[in-house]
């Protein structure tokens, strides 16, 4: 087996041993010498795109203390490939910026980031003037950025129709959302916001294209609301006013509901126009 599979499928040791393999390979100082009984590693996560584990050094004293192992998911069907590759070098030029974590090396099938020990904000923190402040900086921080990526602005209309394309394959709608969805002429509310948007000016930027209060992280054991950026697998050049517009709606959505369609939506959280100028357009 491969170190993913090992990770992945493999007990617990296997996990461990990968783990060190990979630090020692890319770590210097005392990650150079670890064994497996130096270390703790930790799954957090996992899905079609990525796997995560925390590797934390025990003994010795070594910076990184911790670092972030994360194993890529998918890499073959079109595009795919084409979207990691993006993906990874929007990923160093923002590490390079400190607009995201730390990239400490880059190996087949995977990478090596920073461990931050911060938690995603809450859905009342979105609105929170003092945590916008620094959201805004951010965000106005990734729209200067000059990425050498395709700069035609095709992500929103390309995400559009494969959205519009995934609803008519759903012939037998399984919940209420589905059929919901199918009820309703998508495509023609699609080009008539095409039409629609393609009147108002807006410039085209490098835009994260989702920052929810899952990708905007408030570090711990601060006083100061320290924040830093994460999931970048969306970024594309778009048109700012996306990136605007997605943010001011996620005041709205709290993904912490445990049951169907585990997410909720307040909308008396929507920002006020007088919030949108003072925080972000000024």
């Amino acid at each position: 087996m491969g170190i993913k599979e090992k990770m992945l499928n493999g007990d617990n040791n296997d996990m461990i041993d990968s783990a060190v393999r990979i630090c020692k390979a890319y770590l210097s100082g005392p990650w150079k010498k670890i064994t497996p009984e130096d270390v703790t590693v930790k799954s957090l996560s996992g899905g079609l795109s990525n796997w995560l584990f925390q590797v934390k050094l025990e003994k010795g004293i070594g910076k990184p203390q911790q670092v972030l192992i994360r194993l890529y998911g998918q890499t073959h069907g079109e595009g795919a490939l084409e979207n990691l590759i993006t993906e990874s070098v929007i990923f160093t030029l923002l590490s390079e910026r400190k607009l995201g974590p730390k990239l400490y090396g880059v190996f087949p099938g995977g990478r090596i980031e920073e461990f931050i020990p911060a938690r995603p904000l809450t859905q009342n923190e979105m609105a929170d003037p003092t945590i916008n402040l620094i959201v805004a900086e951010k965000m106005a921080a990734v729209h200067t950025m000059n990425i050498p990526i395709n700069k035609e602005p095709r992500w929103l209309w390309d995400t559009m129709n494969r959205w519009l394309l995934n609803i008519d394959e759903l012939s037998s709608p399984a919940n209420p959302i589905e059929l919901a969805l199918c009820s309703k002429n998508l495509k023609a509310e699609a080009v008539w916001l095409r039409n629609h948007l393609s009147k108002i000016y807006s410039p085209v930027v490098f835009c994260h294209n989702d920052l929810q209060q899952g990708n905007i992280l408030r570090l711990m054991d601060t006083n100061e609301p320290g924040l830093v950026l994460i999931d970048f697998e969306y970024c594309s050049y778009n048109f700012r006013g996306f990136d605007l517009a997605n943010h001011f709606i996620e005041w709205m959505y709290d993904y912490t509901n445990p049951d169907y369609p585990h997410y909720r939506v307040h909308k008396e959280n929507y920002c006020t126009p007088q919030q949108m100028v003072s925080i972000f357009i000024l």
